[in-house]
């Protein structure tokens, strides 16, 4: 592909956007979009770049309102309390210290102080940490070779090499340290596309502009990819074809033993290692599916005979093969998954498969794989389909709660009355606060939940840390396990304490897995039990609507609450507590 464009997800089809395009995206009407507050800060000339961020925001559908600061202001901006950055509150702050300036910083200074460049430059960016000024999203460093030492270089502490390395390294391990700290990986663009691409001398001492007019749609994209996953935008499931998409060959003709896998030489090593990537986003929690046009016991051999096979059956979370359409399939895996479309990747060898799922299941997203299946992994690695912005140890166990659930909807199906369906799966509910074991657990929820969650709210793990040592609020998570398994950490509540008497329900979001089981039912009994003692009389619930949670528009009215007068965009419930009467449910209480 060329090397001037980008591919991007617009709608469900990946297409490419050049920097025209983005500049062009910033003329667009916004007023509709939900607004975003983008603050940039650079040592370096950054308008094009400001462009080019605002521009990708608007085609994602983002009001971008984007403040740039002066050049190489970025210290002092920070620094100084009464700055004009501190005045327009930014929701995420970029910041772009160049590796130019850096180098031009080490070439002027003694082999004593060129010793401490990158601890100078870390010491700052704690600093930066510590301010507390919310999200950050910090550009790393792509290298450059001076070649003063040569290869050498890497045993001189004072190489401009060495210290580059060190503040790389030692930037991931802040990112760790601070969770509102998220790291853009230009050192990994340039690693891709090479510095020749990245950087134009010609353009740079004309203008201090860094940034080539190539690389700024991809480093745009990437920014945004980071605030969309912190927004709750982002792929939850890889739905795979078979057939000359993870293997060679066609394994209802060939056999599943003489299919095309292998570390050997030949197109069975490029399967192969399509399938290692596959297996790595499943075990960081990616939910994988097959989707294929197959006899379903011949789409299985080569997952439980073939040796060579790195995707096992455990590894797939929903199995569906038969020889009917697969629009219609994908929307079997979707009703399974209890997901949305728009989390959804397809991937298919064959054009008119993804056409079809293109025009059928608006939202899926579906990459124009390469013919050559040896690009399949350089072609996916540039569209970074899976941004993430947090992760935990449940993610690890997702495709055995899914692969659960299958089993669980089997089970309803035999149940005729939906009492003693509830009442067989013998469900266990642990309530308890936000601590430090939960908190990257509850904000991971409330980044991945759309569907239901009454306001639409997104955290960090820094905020709800804040949150729950904060008096002003009550904060409860629920679990939910039952006969066939453990589902984790299901639903989260924040109560904001009004008054002596009012609790507003800050914030009531659930994971879609757990619909239907009247988990409704027994955190509203729960919180009902919390207010009569401490001594409060009522709650005041909200519902913001949004593109996604249309379905829990009427929660708090089949809960019991009353609606209240006023209200723009939002509609407003209350429920007495005194009178209230404990609602059914076959969940008990850990």
């Amino acid at each position: 592909f060329p090397y001037t464009t980008l591919f991007r997800s617009c709608k469900n089809v990946i297409r490419m956007y050049t920097f025209k395009e983005l500049k062009r995206a910033t003329k667009q009407d916004t007023v509709s979009l939900p607004k975003l507050k983008v603050a940039l800060l650079g040592d370096t000339a950054t308008q094009l770049l400001a462009t080019a961020i605002k521009g990708e925001g608007i085609l994602r559908n983002y009001n971008i309102e984007l403040w740039e600061a002066e050049y190489n202001q970025v210290e002092r901006q920070i620094m100084d309390p009464t700055s004009d950055y501190y005045q327009f509150e930014p929701d995420y702050t970029i910041i772009f210290h160049s590796t130019h300036k850096l180098l031009e910083k080490h070439s002027l200074v003694n082999s004593d102080l060129q010793n401490k460049l990158a601890d100078d430059r870390l010491d700052f960016v704690r600093l930066l940490c510590e301010q507390g000024i919310g999200r950050v999203i910090y550009y790393n460093y792509p290298e450059i070779e001076d070649t003063i030492w040569g290869s050498y270089a890497t045993k001189v502490q004072s190489s401009f090499t060495y210290q580059l390395t060190k503040l790389n390294y030692e930037l991931m391990n802040i990112s760790q340290a601070y969770p509102n700290f998220f790291i853009c990986n230009l050192a990994g663009i340039s690693a891709k596309y090479g510095r020749n691409f990245m950087f134009d001398s010609s353009v740079y001492v004309n203008t201090e502009i860094i940034l080539s007019l190539d690389a700024l749609p991809i480093i745009s994209s990437r920014t945004i990819d980071i605030i969309a996953a912190i927004q709750g935008k982002f792929k939850k499931c890889l739905i795979l074809d078979l057939d000359n998409t993870i293997w060679g060959g066609v394994v209802g003709d060939d056999g599943w033993e003489n299919i095309q896998v292998g570390h050997g030489l030949g197109i069975g090593k490029a399967f192969t290692e399509f399938q290692e990537w596959v297996k790595k986003l499943k075990n960081r929690g990616i939910i994988i599916a097959v989707c294929s046009k197959n006899n379903e016991g011949k789409a299985k051999e080569p997952f439980e005979r073939n040796p060579e096979m790195v995707l096992k059956l455990d590894d797939i979370a929903v199995f569906v093969a038969n020889w009917e359409n697969k629009a219609d399939n994908i929307r079997t895996i979707q009703r399974t998954l209890n997901i949305g479309f728009d989390s959804m990747v397809f991937l298919d060898d064959n054009p008119f498969e993804r056409n079809m799922v293109r025009e059928h299941v608006p939202g899926v997203t579906v990459p124009e794989l390469p013919e050559d299946p040896g690009d399949y992994l350089e072609y996916l690695y540039t569209l970074n389909l899976f941004e993430t912005a947090s992760f935990s140890e449940d993610d690890k166990d997702r495709t055995k709660q899914y692969q659960i659930e299958a089993k669980r909807v089997s089970l309803q199906q035999s149940f005729t009355n939906e009492a003693e369906f509830l009442k067989s799966l013998d469900m266990v509910s642990e309530v308890k606060g936000f601590d430090k074991f939960n908190t990257p657990r509850v904000a991971q929820l409330s980044q991945r939940s759309n569907q239901f969650n009454l306001r639409t709210v997104r955290y960090t793990e820094a905020e709800i840390a804040a949150i729950e040592s904060d008096l002003h609020y009550a904060t409860f998570s629920f679990t939910l396990a039952d006969r066939f398994g453990d589902n984790g950490l299901i639903c989260v509540i924040i109560l904001e304490k009004q008054d002596t008497e009012t609790l507003f329900i800050n914030t009531w979001f659930m994971s879609c897995r757990v619909l239907k089981r009247g988990m409704e039912n027994f955190t509203l009994n729960t919180l009902v039990d919390y207010a009569r003692s401490n001594g409060f009389k009522r709650f005041i619930g909200e519902y913001l609507p949004s593109a996604k949670n249309q379905m829990v528009e009427e929660h708090y009215p089949h809960l019991g609450f009353s609606k209240m007068e006023g209200g723009d965009n939002a509609a407003r419930y209350v429920l007495d507590v005194e009178t209230y009467e404990e609602k059914e449910c076959y969940i008990t209480k850990k």
